[in-house]
């Protein structure tokens, strides 16, 4: 397998990873779910040079994760919003967070918490199962051939 070759396999993570897997998208897209929408403030918060936030921003517009968006019209001036698509990557970024929290935040505690305005508590990502609701660990999860899988 090629990593220049993902978006054509067999496996939605290694298509996922296709789009979002290199060094910099995690954290342009951690900046777009912290309401950063402007090119010169995606720069300045991740301090990444301005081709390669230039590439990454694009790339993930032609994905249809981020939109551009026309703020100013002289000189013309887009910002990056979300799209559904880039929503929907939210509770991936939300587990990869609680991961790294759990592991790497250090004696103080997490650098970041997550509020739940409905409920306005504190809470962690939970994966659940869609049609019992139980609380599903590794563990507790085989995987099988679904019908995208290559015939063998």
């Amino acid at each position: 397998m090629r990593w220049d070759e993902l978006d054509r396999e067999a496996c939605s993570l290694a298509r996922a990873l296709a789009v979002i897997g290199d060094r910099w998208t995690l954290l342009v897209l951690r900046e777009a779910f912290l309401r950063v929408r402007r090119f010169d403030d995606f720069q300045a918060r991740l301090g990444i040079a301005r081709r390669v936030l230039a590439e990454r921003l694009a790339h993930l517009v032609d994905e249809g994760v981020l939109k551009k968006v026309a703020y100013q019209d002289r000189p013309v001036r887009y910002e990056y919003r979300l799209t559904e698509k880039g929503l929907g990557l939210y509770p991936a970024l939300l587990s990869l967070v609680h991961w790294g929290d759990q592991h790497y935040a250090g004696r103080k505690g997490p650098p970041v918490l997550h509020r739940h305005l409905a409920c306005g508590h504190d809470f962690r990502g939970v994966l659940t199962c869609s049609v019992c609701g139980e609380a599903v660990e590794a563990r507790e999860v085989a995987a099988h051939p679904g019908p995208g899988a290559k015939r063998r």
